[in-house]
């Protein structure tokens, strides 16, 4: 049973339109939230993704907004979390309100460098990254150190190869980041009065006092935000909570700040229906009770004008413990990814550290020396003593030759997601490592040897409870 803070009762009275009653908005406060899925369209289109789930009896309902997006229910006793096709990163299980801020981003806006301010654990970076196609670059930022792993381990899963990870206060960003970004999400930190479907005690010490505190912090964000943008570039302010003070008068904020610099844009035509949600500004209000969804606040903004930085600009990065890849690293690397996956990769974007061998989004050398990274695009193979060993992450994120690769069936696909080896009806020669694929889809790396494929799935993916069905 759903607990609402009366105090907060009595403030979404006053927040509510006319035309929703507080007698709904509690009703659907006590719903469960329908699933909703994305699918992943860096690995397969939504198309060839639902006609591969409804032959197991997963059943779908589009999502308005999202064209990739979908409500979802399976067959008992699935669990979505638990298939081969989530773990080869085919969708992510994604709120359905949270695929609209990428959406309002992308919505009518070229995206080639991008920045995601408040990014963990993913669902909206690799939407975004899907979104660009892996092209371009995407700076994913988090605060929080308890939830980079989870932001990594996503990024990883879904093939994202376009992305640059920073562990930052976004505050710093307008001023490290000047006018450097094409578009930015800030998805900020909120009370999360959105979100009381899917815990139902989030709100059941909601605090007045603690709203004003966090609507502090979120104008301070949008503020650096705006100087990360370039002119005429595109903001997209988001939250997953329903006052206006954390949502509307954060908005205000900004255009009382740089005046005639910001341009709110309206979201009415978003999609079919938005306009159910649209407030006087154009921003969208999303109730719970009018798309049977979370709560959720989306912003647009104009940036028409540079405006002034308001500091010097700070002192470069020293020691980029990265250096461009050699002739002659080049060639043994090519040879290597060649002879497993089939493609040349290009040499303006490969970069060595240490023995490992890295592909860095396109245009991030712009970047060297403004902010520090924890992670850059993706590592591709590392050399060890018997020669170059190709990574896992590689094979999800690349373009595979599927005749290099090897075709394994259901059964063999649930043993390798459990970290087993693979034993081969007949022996052959070995082949040494080979990519797997399960239904024209990567699983992984495994090694060849003639008799039995040697499981290379990195042990923290490995799941003892797996299902293809």
């Amino acid at each position: 049973m759903v607990q609402l803070n009366q105090n907060f009762i009595n403030c979404i009275a006053q927040e509510l339109p006319p035309t929703l009653s507080l007698e709904d908005f509690i009703a659907s406060c006590d719903k469960p939230l329908r699933p909703s899925l994305r699918v992943n369209t860096l690995k397969i289109d939504s198309d060839s993704f639902l006609a591969r789930m409804q032959s197991k009896g997963w059943q779908f309902e589009p999502i308005p907004w999202c064209p990739d997006g979908f409500w979802f229910t399976v067959p008992e006793p699935v669990q979505p979390g638990n298939t081969v096709e989530h773990l080869q990163g085919l969708f992510y299980l994604q709120e359905a309100s949270s695929m609209l801020p990428p959406m309002a981003l992308h919505y009518d806006t070229a995206m080639a460098t991008v920045l995601d301010m408040a990014s963990a654990p993913g669902s909206k970076t690799t939407q975004i990254a899907a979104m660009m196609h892996n092209r371009g670059l995407l700076v994913s930022n988090e605060y929080s150190s308890s939830r980079i792993k989870a932001l990594h381990a996503n990024i990883l899963r879904m093939g994202v190869s376009n992305t640059a990870l920073t562990h930052f206060d976004a505050r710093i960003f307008g001023e490290f980041l000047y006018e450097t970004f094409d578009a930015i999400l800030l998805d900020a930190p909120c009370s999360g009065e959105g979100t009381i479907r899917k815990d139902a005690l989030a709100l059941k010490n909601w605090d007045a006092d603690e709203i004003q505190s966090i609507a502090a912090t979120q104008r301070d964000l949008i503020e650096s935000a705006f100087l990360a943008l370039k002119p005429g570039g595109v903001l997209v302010y988001s939250t997953c909570t329903l006052n206006s003070t954390e949502n509307q008068k954060v908005c205000h904020h900004l255009k009382q700040t740089f005046t005639d610099a910001v341009v709110f844009e309206s979201l009415a035509n978003l999609f079919e229906g938005a306009e159910r949600t649209a407030t006087d500004e154009g921003f969208l209000h999303v109730w719970p009770q009018v798309y049977d969804s979370e709560g959720f606040f989306v912003a647009r903004i104009r940036k028409t004008a540079s405006i002034s930085r308001r500091q010097e600009p700070p002192q470069l990065q020293q020691n980029f413990p990265f250096e461009p890849i050699t002739h002659k690293q080049y060639q043994q690397l090519s040879d290597e990814v060649a002879n497993i996956i089939g493609v040349m990769l290009p040499k303006e974007r490969l970069w060595v550290r240490d023995g490992e061998f890295w592909l860095f989004p396109e245009g991030f050398v712009t970047l060297i020396g403004q902010v520090r990274f924890q992670r850059i695009g993706v590592k591709i193979a590392t050399l060890e003593k018997h020669g170059i060993k190709l990574q896992h992450e590689a094979v999800m994120a690349l373009d595979i030759d599927a005749t290099l690769a090897i075709t394994v069936d259901a059964a063999q696909a649930e043993q390798y997601m459990m970290g087993r080896d693979i034993t081969l009806a007949t022996t052959t020669k070995a082949q040494g490592e080979r990519v797997l694929l399960w239904q024209q889809q990567v699983l992984g790396l495994a090694k060849h040897l003639g008799n039995k494929l040697k499981n290379q799935l990195p042990r923290v993916l490995v799941r003892d409870n797996i299902s293809s069905t």
